[in-house]
């Protein structure tokens, strides 16, 4: 079994996934001849040809709307946004119409495409080039929300999406695309769309991560050796796996969530009001949250200020701790 990194990972499921299904699209901004701008589509050209792994305009909005075109046609479009700030542009089709073919259509039709970004900061890039857009799509209804934080779940979660009949929005946290090598099965496999996975069991502290935010959380736990904390991986984004949630809370009574995104209406704010509904009565202390801050991220020199490190995450877990009753 290979040790790939998830960039590998999500290479490999796009392989396998263009060989079973004819009807599966690539296009994109350079995903064709260079392999896309962090090499994930890196020699898909030359296997399937210009005909199914397509370089575009830079145009986000006419990538994504002629992926509809396509998907209502009867193909299956997988489309690459280089950066999650350039998708933006493509919220119209989107929002407005990816969305909705569905409801608009009373059952009758859907769009079954796949939108790949990269997403998140960590590499020291650019302005656009840093963001954690997740809650513009979580509100949308219509869509499905995917975020894996490691290269095994990547490659099962990108089938998944890609087999899916509705629209996907398949976000890679670009921190972690070589950061990590994993064991990933060469045969075929499947992680359901909708299900959280438990990184870590505990008894003490449920402490709720998803993408890079992932591997942070799990090195920080390492280094805490008096709580036992259990550490859930989110991996779909939308639908939440509330259940899981749930469960965790009830038996650990303390909640600690980690969000790059900015801070204000942030997914690890509807997590909370999830908890309040449904668990409020198995809290011990009020859930504490390790986010972004309520700024643009910072360019370069400043980049880790704004991002969670272990240190943060650690001060957090022990004071939900402390504020226990």
């Amino acid at each position: 079994m290979p040790n790939l990194t998830m960039v590998e990972a999500i290479n490999l499921a796009l392989k396998q996934e263009m060989k079973r299904d004819k009807n599966i699209i690539i296009l994109g901004e350079d995903v064709g001849e260079d392999g896309g701008v962090f090499r994930v589509t890196d020699g898909l050209a030359k296997l399937y040809g210009n005909e199914r792994v397509i370089d575009t305009p830079l145009a986000e909005s006419g990538i994504v709307g002629v992926s509809i075109g396509m998907a209502l046609l009867g193909l299956k479009p997988i489309c690459e946004i280089q950066f999650e700030g350039f998708s933006f542009p493509a919220l119209d089709q989107i929002i407005n119409h990816a969305s909705r073919y569905r409801n608009r259509s009373r059952g009758r039709f859907s769009c079954p495409l796949v939108v790949r970004c990269p997403i998140g900061g960590g590499i020291k890039a650019l302005e656009h080039h840093s963001d954690s857009p997740e809650a513009y799509y979580i509100h949308t209804p219509g869509l499905k929300v995917v975020m894996p934080a490691t290269p095994y779940d990547a490659k099962g979660l990108l089938i998944s999406a890609i087999r899916d009949v509705d629209p996907v929005i398949f976000f890679e946290p670009k921190k972690v695309y070589r950061a990590i090598k994993q064991e990933v099965p060469e045969k075929e496999y499947l992680i359901p769309i909708g299900k959280a996975n438990i990184v870590k069991e505990g008894k003490d502290v449920t402490l709720i991560a998803w993408g890079a935010a992932v591997k942070t959380c799990y090195e920080a736990v390492r280094h805490i050796s008096d709580i036992n904390v259990e550490l859930i991986d989110l991996r779909t984004l939308k639908p939440l796996d509330t259940e899981t949630i749930i469960k965790s809370v009830e038996k650990t009574g303390k909640v600690v969530i980690v969000q790059e995104a900015q801070r204000t209406l942030g997914l690890a704010a509807e997590i909370i009001a999830r908890i309040n509904e449904k668990a409020l009565y198995s809290l011990q202390a009020p859930v504490e949250r390790a986010t972004g801050y309520d700024i643009i991220v910072p360019l370069p020199k400043n980049e880790s200020n704004y991002l969670f490190n272990e240190q943060k995450i650690i001060n957090a877990v022990e004071k939900v701790v402390r504020n226990a009753n």
